[in-house]
C-alpha cells in the first residue's frame, strides 16, 4: 500500500496532504514507514513532524505539548488590532508559544513575556519566541512572572483550557490521549481557569489594557461575567468560518 491508502485506511480526512508532509519530512525509507505507523496510531500530525503551521509561521511542537489550533487566529488578529507601538504582551497559558510568536511577528516592536505550568510546553515556547527576544517563565498562571510586570501589561492573550471535564471523553483522541490534561481540562463548567485568570488580570494590566480569552461558544458566557465581575468591560467576539470565540476584557 501507499503512504496515501494507508493513511486514508486509517481514517485520516487529509490523507493526501498529510502524507505529502510526512514524505518531504522523512529522511530514510524506515523514518517515514515509523511516521506514517505513529499517526495511524493516532498520534497527532504536527507532533509527527515536530512542528505545527500557524499563523505563517512553523511553531516546533514536541510530544506532550497542546498543539495550537487555527481558530486561535482570532485571537491574535485581535491582539494585533489593540495594541500600541512598544505594547507590552503577555501570552498567559501560552503552550508553545504560538500566539506570543505570532503577534511579535505581525508588530515587531513588542515587549513580550509568556508563562506555562507544563515543562515541556516552556521548552518549545523559548524556541517559538527566541526570534522575538520574549522571556518564558515556568509556573501556575501569575506565580512565576516578574513584579515588575504589575500593572504594565497592555495586552494579555490566554488560551487556557475551556473543556468541561465531563466532556474530554468525547474528544478526539489525538488530543485526549497525546496532549496534557492540565491543557485540555476546565473544570467542571470549563471557565475554571478563565476566573483564575480574570481576578488577577485587573493587577497585571496597564490602564487601558485588554485581556482576550479564547473560549467555547457555550462557556462565552460566564468568561465574560468572570471578567466583568473583576471590574474588566466584556465583549464577545465569534467568526464562523474558524468556528472560534474570545472575550475581550477591557480595563478602564
Amino acid at each position: 500500500m501507499t503512504v496515501v491508502e494507508r493513511l486514508r485506511a486509517a481514517g485520516c480526512v487529509f490523507a493526501e496532504d498529510e502524507a505529502r508532509l510526512i514524505t518531504t519530512e522523512a529522511r530514510t525509507p524506515d523514518e517515514l514507514d515509523t511516521m506514517v505507523q505513529r499517526r495511524i496510531d493516532g498520534e497527532p500530525l504536527e507532533v509527527i513532524l515536530g512542528w505545527a503551521e500557524f499563523h505563517g509561521l512553523r511553531i516546533t511542537v514536541e510530544p506532550g505539548v497542546f498543539v495550537p489550533r487555527q481558530r486561535s487566529e482570532l485571537l491574535v488578529r485581535h491582539a494585533v488590532t489593540l495594541a500600541g507601538p512598544e505594547a507590552v504582551v503577555l501570552d498567559l497559558c501560552c503552550g508553545t508559544g504560538a500566539l506570543g510568536a505570532a503577534i511579535a511577528a505581525e508588530l515587531g516592536d513588542i515587549r513580550l513575556y509568556a508563562a506555562d505550568i507544563e515543562p515541556a510546553a516552556v521548552r518549545c515556547a523559548r524556541i517559538n519566541v527566541a526570534q522575538a527576544r520574549g522571556e518564558v517563565f515556568e509556573g501556575d498562571l501569575y506565580t512565576p512572572l516578574p513584579s515588575t510586570l504589575r500593572g504594565r501589561v497592555d495586552i494579555l492573550v490566554v488560551n487556557a483550557p475551556y473543556v468541561p471535564t465531563d466532556a474530554i471523553a468525547m474528544m478526539p483522541p489525538e488530543a485526549r490521549d497525546h496532549e496534557p490534561r492540565v491543557a485540555l481540562d476546565g473544570g467542571h463548567d470549563g471557565v475554571d481557569v478563565h476566573r483564575r485568570v480574570a481576578a488577577e488580570a485587573p493587577q497585571w494590566l496597564a490602564p487601558g489594557g485588554h485581556l482576550l480569552i479564547e473560549t467555547g461558544e457555550s462557556q462565552a458566557v460566564s468568561t465574560a461575567e468572570a471578567m466583568a465581575h473583576n471590574g474588566l468591560i466584556p465583549e464577545v467576539v465569534t467568526d464562523e468560518a474558524l468556528y472560534a470565540t474570545i472575550v475581550v476584557g477591557a480595563r478602564v
